[in-house]
């Protein structure tokens, strides 16, 4: 079995220091073998805020990461930064490669970079990608959970419409099509498991999008507290996604809910 941490959202420069520590003690209990951070790791793109986040995640003691930008982590109001070197002060902290993946016997993940240096917020994924992505989801092998994962989801509550990934459509079928299991996100700080045949009923196969809250920050959404994913592979390409939110109360991260992801026909 392998188990993923996914931390979607921390956005450094708001984040709250019980539940940075809150995600200390849960990593150390559970000991995963992979950190995904699904993007908008900082408020501003600032470069203390970058360093805040590395020393975080070095903390969690975590020996594989899997890291991708979200449209905080680009600068905002620099615009020469924005146009010249969007990911520069990214780069600094977390290395060149804005994608990604990470690779057992039984989880394949593949993680992109959706954000751009031209839209505000919004992410797009590119021809390119998409078909990037199906061709090394179609060489997973036969006991793999396969993963795409993005910053921006791929299905929304209906008054989250606009923060849909631009060209997830075409995205959702080709990897569908491919094989793919799972396509987790964020940015829009809500956790959910969505299974995507509700959305679109003649998809070739079921695939589940997951979504994160936002893991330390103070900017909920919701009344939901702060939020993480752990995913829990099983046989046959089997998984259950679980959600844990931080309990004010006490300062630690309770497990919420627990959803079964069995393979799709």
């Amino acid at each position: 079995m392998t188990v993923v941490l996914q931390v979607s959202d921390p956005h450094f420069g708001t984040e709250q220091p019980q539940a940075m520590a809150a995600l200390q003690r849960l990593s150390a209990e559970l000991r995963p073998d992979l950190l995904l951070v699904t993007g908008d790791i900082t408020q501003r793109a600032r470069a203390e805020q970058f360093a805040r986040a590395k020393a975080c995640f070095e903390q969690l003691g975590v020996p594989a990461w899997l890291v991708i930008p979200g449209n905080h982590d680009i600068p905002l109001f620099n615009v020469c930064a924005r146009a010249f070197n969007p990911y520069g002060r990214y780069a600094s902290a977390f290395g060149e490669a804005l994608e990604g993946s990470f690779e057992r016997d039984d989880l394949r993940v593949i993680a992109i970079n959706t954000t751009r240096r031209y839209r505000h917020k919004h992410g797009e994924v590119s021809a390119g990608q998409i078909e990037r992505v199906a061709q090394q989801l179609a060489f997973a092998r036969p006991g793999q959970l396969r993963v795409v994962a993005v910053h921006q989801p791929v299905a929304v509550p209906t008054s989250d419409t606009q923060n849909l990934l631009r060209g997830h459509a075409v995205a959702v079928r080709r990897w569908a099509a491919a094989g793919a299991d799972l396509i987790i996100g964020g940015h829009i700080h809500l956790p959910y498991v969505v299974p995507l045949r509700s959305r679109w009923p003649d998809l070739p196969r079921q695939v589940w999008a997951v979504q994160a809250g936002t893991a330390l920050s103070s900017r909920v959404r919701g009344g939901i507290a702060n939020s993480v994913n752990v995913i829990r592979t099983g046989p046959g390409r089997s998984a259950v996604v679980e959600r844990w939110d931080v309990d004010r109360a006490i300062g630690v991260f309770r497990r919420v809910s627990a959803t079964l992801i069995e393979p799709g026909p």
